[in-house]
């Protein structure tokens, strides 16, 4: 299918102070991503792999205020946009609350972007859609819905209007879907489970599930025989198992001790890891780009094997000139110097001391760095981790394994220490030490 792309660009353009609008006026103006007004600079406009300053003058408090009349209120996100289109406004504001800047976002609806998956779609499986950001997951989410629509009861739980538009009447992109607005994020919880209770979908698609809330409510949902498509922090799967509040979705994992006899059979240590429960959806698709993807049929096999760090099957497909091309590649194990290599921890909310004195007690081949760009692994707290910080959606964005603890005590962080220590001889020793009462560090909690 070619591909038909509407971008509306006209109608953002529209709202843009007048000289911008015509330093617009550049051939490869449908690549324009956004437009960035803030107050005492130049406007800027950015595309895929440059930005273009517009002009020479500075933008003045006037400019923004002409930008802001012209489109709709912002939301308690600072987000606001223009009815019956897909482009957002997003706006930076001083101490005082005054709006100071603004980011002009580019929003296209483009069709037939899912063609490389419309046989699984036709499966009435629930689908997880998973990648970096900017790789298109909206835009697909956005034509699952619409071609679904044409035969099902869709409902669409659109959070920051970015399926369906913004405004009262949703864009043509969902097609025949229905939507259901979400006065504030931490609201979307719930208005997931209205959708089902007050609507009777046949299939819901929610955009980012980013909390332990939103996980349990796509549960709920998918216990109660509803079609699920989502998104969801996170790049791939093996991101997904290292979130402890969204591992979940795919099944939950959880600690499990065997019998001397029984691990001696399995081959394995006492203290093991296996899934907790049927996986909420049962397809994960991980978006590499925009025209190539992974395909994870059998989720639940393929969390048991990675818990086990076996290999499970991938379905890599490509849209070419020559058409869609599939193949099946086996997913690389774990070598054994890839396990005993040093791990670098960020901590983000927690003391570093403690964590360095865990590392060192328990002799475990790990690090605590200062910048998260010399990480390997997040360990953060539950609350820190709920309100979603920059430093944790930078992690999340490069796909960082990311592990949280309820509270900031050496025992936590002693456990946490004991999960995250590569699996080597020592880590039988930290295992029973965390097993005979995870004494090693409580002195120093006095």
């Amino acid at each position: 299918m070619t591909k038909k792309i509407t971008d509306d660009l006209d109608v953002l353009l529209g709202v843009l102070p007048k000289r911008v609008r015509d330093a617009l006026d550049i051939p490869d103006q449908d690549q324009l991503l956004e437009v960035v007004l803030d107050l005492g600079r130049v406007p800027e406009a950015r595309f895929p792999d440059r930005f273009v300053y517009l002009g020479e003058d500075l933008v003045t408090r006037d400019e923004l205020s002409e930008v802001i009349s012209r489109i709709g209120e912002f939301g308690s996100d600072n987000r606001a946009g223009i009815e019956r289109t897909l482009h957002r406004i997003s706006s930076l504001r001083n101490r005082r609350g005054e709006i100071i800047g603004l980011t002009c976002r580019v929003g296209r609806a483009v069709m037939g972007t899912i063609d490389i998956i419309s046989d699984i779609i036709k499966k009435g499986q629930s689908i997880l859609l998973l990648g970096k950001p900017g790789v298109g997951k909206t835009t697909m989410l956005r034509e699952i819905a619409r071609e679904l629509a044409e035969k099902k009861r869709v409902v669409v739980v659109d959070t920051s209007n970015e399926i369906g538009g913004d405004g009262d009447i949703p864009h043509p992109g969902i097609g025949r879907a229905r939507r259901l607005q979400v006065l504030r994020h931490d609201l979307q919880y719930q208005v997931m489970i209205e959708a089902v209770e007050n609507h009777m979908p046949e299939v819901i698609v929610i955009d980012e599930i980013g909390n332990s809330y939103e996980a349990d409510a796509a549960r709920t949902i998918a216990e109660r025989g509803v079609m699920l498509i989502g998104t969801a922090h996170g790049i791939n799967l093996k991101n997904l198992v290292s979130n402890p509040t969204l591992v979940d979705l795919v099944g939950g994992v959880q600690n499990v001790t065997l019998s001397d006899e029984e691990a001696r059979r399995r081959g394995t240590q006492k203290s093991i890891q296996e899934r907790k429960q049927e996986p909420t959806f049962q397809i994960v698709v991980e978006i590499v780009d925009r025209d190539e993807l992974i395909v994870i049929e059998d989720v639940g096999f393929a969390i048991d094997n990675l818990l086990q760090e076996k290999t499970y099957a991938q379905e890599i497909r490509r849209r070419t000139q020559a058409g869609i091309i599939t193949e099946i590649e086996q997913e690389k194990p774990l070598t054994k110097r890839s396990c005993r290599e040093i791990k670098n921890i960020f901590a983000y909310g927690i003391s570093r001391n403690k964590i360095a004195m865990a590392i060192q007690e328990l002799k475990a081949p790990l690090n605590v760095v200062r910048n998260l760009r010399d990480a390997d692994i997040v360990l953060t707290l539950k609350g820190q981790y709920n309100k979603l910080p920059p430093e944790i959606k930078e992690a999340e964005g490069r796909g960082l394994p990311i592990k949280v603890i309820r509270s900031n005590t050496s025992t936590q962080i002693l456990k946490a220490i004991s999960d995250i220590a590569p699996r080597d001889k020592n880590k039988e020793i930290i295992d029973k030490m965390v097993e005979n009462g995870r004494k090693v560090l409580s002195k120093h909690n006095r």
